[in-house]
Order: structure tokens, then C-alpha cells, then sequence
């Protein structure tokens, strides 16, 4: 990963991850962490921004939603490079590892909006609660599957290889299959995707037409 470009932080985006007291610490042989961190985060206050510019756009708004998708994506990198900077000891990008990417994802929960029931909550696996409860507030799994995707991509643009890609590692797949199916089951929602309807075949026009009804041609004869 010798040619992996580090983080460019020169662009004062007013949207990008301000720190303000900046102390990350992991323990790894006991894998906790320790985080003691003041933030004022808005691109990832909702990482969910990007759900609908991951989506096929129409083709007269193509051109805007790339460009809200590109912009989401350099705060994005931008992001998770002053994560690791302000990391406890401090962490390079070519050192990150999917441990990392779990770390940062597990670091977003405090500033999710989306309420996770707990099983001892009478709302469990309610898709609508009629009354508030104090279950924790999570980060959806939606927005940090699209977040992944965004970072997986950024990091293979700015010359990290693919088969090196932390954020395509195997540990980072199964935290995000493990937040869908636990946020699917509290939430009593469903994360299954629709299959698309196949649209009728036509014949091709030079199809032969169907051979003549039988009765039909039997009645002609008599006739």
C-alpha cells in the first residue's frame, strides 16, 4: 500500500467533522475502548444522507445526485481520517485495519436518531411504538451499510488496493449483516429486498405466426 495517498483535510468543507477535545484510546487485548471525546458531527449525525444517492437517479438528474454522491463521500473519507488521527495512539491509513472500520462504526452509535428496542421492552419488534420509550438510539443499519460503501470507494480512489480494502473486509460484512438482522428483529421491520417483476416477453417480430386452428380449418373444408 506504498502508493495509498493519506487523508487531504485542506478543503474547510463547513459540513466536515469538527473536533473540538480529541481523546480515543483502545485497549485491544481486552477489547474494550475508551472513548473521551467532545464533537460537533453533521455529516454522520445521520449517515443515512447518502441512501438516496446511492440509488440509479433519473437520467435529467444524474448529473446533481453524482455530484451530492461525490461530496457526501470526500466528507466521508475526510471523516473517518480525522477519526484516526485523533485515534489513541494515532493510526495511519495504510496501518487501518477492518478492527478499525468496526471501532469507527461502533463510535457513530452515539450519534444515531434511529430508536433499537432491547428485548425487555414492551415495544420490541413493534414497527410503531404508541409511546416513548427509553430503548438507546443506534445509527440505522441502512445508513451505515451505504457509509461503508461510500469509504470502500474512496479508499480505492485515493490508490489503496482492493484486495487491502478494509472496509471490504470480512469482520466489517458481518458487523453490518448482524446490525440489519438485530435492527430488523427490534424494529419489526423488514431490510428484505423487493424482487423486481419481470416485464412480459414479446415474440420477436419475425416470429412465425401459430399454426391455423384445427376445427377451424376442418370447418372451411366442408364449406
Amino acid at each position: 500500500m506504498d502508493s495509498l495517498r493519506e487523508f487531504d483535510t485542506s478543503n474547510g468543507d463547513s459540513a466536515s467533522i469538527n473536533f473540538c477535545t480529541n481523546t480515543i484510546t483502545t485497549t485491544h487485548h481486552h477489547h474494550h475502548q475508551n472513548i473521551n471525546t467532545s464533537m460537533n458531527i453533521s455529516p454522520l449525525t445521520n449517515v443515512g444522507g447518502g441512501m438516496a444517492s446511492s440509488s440509479s437517479p433519473p437520467a435529467s438528474s444524474s448529473t446533481a445526485t453524482l455530484s451530492r454522491y461525490e461530496n457526501q463521500k470526500r466528507r466521508d473519507w475526510n471523516t473517518f481520517g480525522q477519526y484516526l488521527r485523533n485515534h489513541r495512539p494515532p493510526l495511519s491509513l495504510s496501518r487501518c485495519s477492518g478492527a478499525h472500520v468496526l471501532e469507527f462504526l461502533r463510535y457513530l452509535d452515539q450519534f444515531g436518531k434511529t430508536k433499537v428496542h432491547t428485548q425487555l421492552c414492551p415495544f420490541f419488534g413493534h414497527p410503531n411504538p404508541p409511546a416513548p420509550c427509553p430503548c438507546p438510539l443506534r445509527q440505522a443499519w441502512g445508513s451505515l451499510d451505504a457509509l461503508i460503501g461510500r469509504l470502500r470507494a474512496a479508499f480505492e480512489e485515493h490508490g489503496g488496493k482492493p484486495e487491502a480494502n478494509p472496509f471490504g473486509a470480512r469482520a466489517v460484512r458481518l458487523y453490518l449483516r448482524e446490525v440489519r438482522d438485530s435492527q430488523a428483529k427490534a424494529r419489526g421491520i423488514s431490510y428484505e429486498k423487493k424482487k423486481r417483476k419481470r416485464p412480459p416477453q414479446h415474440p420477436p417480430n419475425n416470429a412465425m405466426p401459430p399454426p391455423p386452428n384445427a376445427s377451424s380449418h376442418l370447418s372451411q373444408v366442408k364449406k
